[in-house]
C-alpha cells in the first residue's frame, strides 16, 4: 500500500510506516503547488498532508477510490473538506496530544512575555548598538502579576494557559466559550463572562478557538473597540479568527496597546502593514514547534495510517467518516 507524505516532517513516521511494509512517497518540493499536489497523491492509499495543503474533492478524485485515510499532520481540520471525505468513505484524523497542547500553551505565554516586556525591541536595541547605558525610561513594559487574562475558547490549550498564568504568574483568569466549566472555575478562581464583557475586562486576551464559520473574524473592529487601550491581544489559534485589516487599524490608532500573533489570515503573504508595526510581536506559526511535539505528531499520524490500512479504527478520537 502507498502512503504519500506531502512535506518532509520530523519524527518517526516514515520509519514506522516502512516497518509495516508500506511504500512511502515523500515530496521533496516545499510546498507543493496545486497541480503538483494532485499529481503527487495519485494512487495513494493514505495521504499525510500538512495544514497548508487544501484537501478537497479534487484531491480525493486525484488520489483515486482506493484512498482510505487522510491523516492530517496538524491539530485541526480546517484545511480538509470533511463532508467530501464522508461521502467517499475516507477517514480523516488529526494529531492532538498533551505534548502538543503544552507546547502551544507555553508559546502563548512566551508571546505574552515578549510583548509585555518589549523583548523584541530590547534585543534590537542592543544588536544595533543603541544601548548607551541604563536609563529609567528605556523600553518600559508591563508586569503580568495581578493582571487579568481573558481566555477565548477554554479547550485543552486554553486550560493549560490558565494553569500557567495563575500558578506561575499570579494572573487572574476570566474566560468565555460555549459552556461554563464549573470545575475550572473552582480550580482557578476563574469567572465566566460573555465575550464583550471579557474583552472590556481583560489586560491580555488570548484566543484558543478552532476556525469555523462562527469564529471567522470573531475578533473584528467592533470587538477590538471593546478592549482596554492598555490591553494586548494574543492569537495562537488560527489566523482568520482575527480580521487583520481591523487589527492593523486598531494598533495604529491606539485602540489597543499591542498584539502578538503566531498565525495570520494569509500565511504565505503576511500583511506588510502588520510587519511594519512596532507594537506587534510576530512568530511564523511555530507554537507547536518543539522537538517533543513534532515527534509526537509524526507518531500519531503514522499510527492512524497503520491502523486504518490494517482494517482498524484510527487510534485517536478524530473525525471518522461513516
Amino acid at each position: 500500500m502507498k502512503v504519500c507524505i506531502t512535506h518532509d516532517i520530523p519524527g518517526p513516521a516514515i520509519q514506522l510506516l516502512q516497518d509495516q511494509g508500506f511504500e512511502v512517497s515523500l515530496s521533496i518540493r516545499k510546498p507543493l503547488g496545486r497541480a503538483e499536489l494532485l499529481e503527487f497523491v495519485k494512487g495513494a492509499d493514505a495521504v499525510i498532508p500538512i495544514l497548508t495543503d487544501k484537501i478537497d474533492a479534487s484531491v480525493f478524485e486525484a488520489a483515486g477510490p482506493q484512498l482510505k485515510i487522510v491523516a492530517n499532520y496538524a491539530i485541526g481540520f480546517d484545511n480538509i473538506d470533511l463532508e467530501e471525505a464522508g461521502r467517499r468513505g475516507v477517514a480523516v484524523t488529526n494529531t492532538p496530544s498533551q505534548t502538543i497542547t503544552d507546547a502551544v500553551a507555553e508559546h502563548t505565554l512566551a508571546l505574552m512575555m515578549a510583548l509585555s516586556k518589549n523583548i523584541i525591541a530590547a534585543d534590537k536595541c542592543v544588536r544595533e548598538g543603541n544601548y548607551c547605558g541604563w536609563d529609567p525610561n528605556l523600553l518600559i513594559g508591563t508586569q503580568l502579576l495581578g493582571k487579568t487574562l481573558g481566555i477565548v475558547g477554554l479547550g485543552r490549550i486554553g486550560t493549560i494557559v490558565a494553569r500557567l498564568a495563575v500558578n506561575g504568574l499570579g494572573m487572574r483568569v476570566i474566560y468565555t466559550g460555549p459552556n461554563r466549566q464549573e470545575d475550572f472555575e473552582k480550580d482557578f478562581e476563574a469567572k465566566f463572562l460573555p465575550l464583550d464583557s471579557l474583552l472590556a475586562s481583560s489586560d491580555f486576551v488570548t484566543l484558543h478557538v478552532p476556525l469555523t464559520a462562527d469564529t471567522r473574524h470573531l475578533i473584528n473592529g467592533q470587538k477590538l473597540s471593546k478592549m482596554k487601550k492598555t490591553a494586548y491581544l494574543i492569537n495562537t489559534s488560527r489566523g482568520p479568527v482575527v480580521n487583520e485589516v481591523d487589527l492593523v487599524a486598531a494598533l495604529k490608532n491606539g485602540v489597543i496597546a499591542g498584539a502578538a500573533l503566531d498565525v495570520f489570515e494569509n500565511e504565505t503573504a503576511v500583511s506588510p502593514e502588520l510587519r511594519r508595526l512596532e507594537n506587534v510581536t510576530l512568530s511564523p506559526h511555530i507554537a507547536s514547534a518543539t522537538k517533543e511535539a513534532r515527534e509526537e505528531m509524526s507518531r500519531i499520524a503514522a499510527d492512524n495510517v497503520i491502523a486504518v490500512l490494517s482494517g482498524q479504527k484510527p487510534i485517536n478520537s478524530a473525525f471518522i467518516s461513516p
